[in-house]
């Protein structure tokens, strides 16, 4: 679990970086081209590589869809008081969605590899996958309705291309597609320049933020939802529910995951408030520190 940890702090040497770059060189460096080059360029050869870099198993589905029932149910939960909560547009996009997109890429696969070894990769895998898609269609409608309507926001969910690179990924990984190692290493350089860059984002974003300065209920509102609710609602399920014990306890940590720095990405690309939702994902990520122990004991409750 230590070296765990270690792997969740080093990340945030990219994070100071760009804390740093934004302090020195202030309105010379524009978010929104980092934004731009990040979504519609890189992000789709980190797509490729993640999705290409194990086989899709079509027979290991059960456990996404267990995955993605919660994550609705608690969207459900959620859509019930979060607009009587928040008038404002853009907090209400952002106090339904947030808490939904987490880190279960970058960080729950090797958490779970740590708790349940190298046989978790094929379930985290598909896990991650159908988060892909909560991502870039649910969470893409929800930030984009921030500033647009209805039909526009939908609209927006099929015009990055993302969406469209996890799909063929996925059709080339089922009918057993595997890329030579030249096309996996040009694939796995744009897909460290994201990460990197996705990072870099979060830390700009960093720069003069006021935590003080943000709707406390919407803190309250985001943070118990991830940590309280989610949690809660995927422990009563996953009690309840015949599945092996290892499978249970994968879904229960994916679910747990502090929010994804995705949710700033989105936030950035369609102006929803992308300072605010960079202190909530820097928030999560603090409070997961402690959350991550206590949610890997009561797992052999599950």
């Amino acid at each position: 679990m230590s070296s765990i940890i270690f792997s969740i702090l080093s990340i945030y040497v990219f994070i100071v970086m760009g804390y740093i770059a934004k302090r020195s060189f202030k309105e010379q460096i524009d978010e929104r081209t980092i934004t731009l080059l990040n979504v519609y360029f890189l992000q789709v050869f980190l797509t490729f590589w993640g999705l290409l870099l194990h086989p899709v198993d079509i027979t290991l589905l059960y456990a996404p869809a267990v995955y993605l029932v919660i994550v609705v149910l608690v969207l459900v939960l959620s859509a019930l008081f979060a607009a009587k909560l928040f008038a404002d547009k853009k907090e209400y996009s952002i106090a339904m969605v947030a808490s939904v997109i987490g880190n279960t890429g970058n960080l729950g696969i090797p958490l779970n590899i740590a708790v349940f070894g190298e046989a978790s990769i094929p379930y985290t895998t598909v896990v991650n996958l159908v988060n892909v898609f909560v991502v870039y269609t649910v969470g893409v409608y929800f930030y984009s309705r921030g500033n647009f309507d209805a039909k526009t926001s939908l609209k927006n969910i099929f015009k990055l291309p993302i969406l469209w690179a996890a799909i063929i990924a996925i059709v080339l990984s089922v009918n057993h597609y595997t890329p030579s190692d030249a096309v996996m290493n040009m694939l796995m350089m744009g897909a460290y320049a994201s990460m990197t860059m996705q990072l870099f984002l979060f830390g700009i974003y960093m720069y003069d933020i006021k935590i003080r300065s943000i709707n406390k209920k919407l803190i309250g509102w985001v943070m118990s939802l991830k940590f309280v609710l989610l949690p809660l609602v995927a422990f009563v399920i996953l009690y309840n529910i015949d599945l092996a014990p290892m499978i249970k306890g994968i879904i229960f940590i994916e679910l747990l995951m502090p929010l994804a720095v995705a949710n700033v990405n989105l936030a950035s690309l369609y102006d929803c408030q992308p300072k605010l939702v960079t202190a909530l994902v820097f928030l999560s990520s603090v409070l997961f520190l402690g959350v991550v122990f206590f949610g890997v004991s009561i797992l052999k409750y599950l």
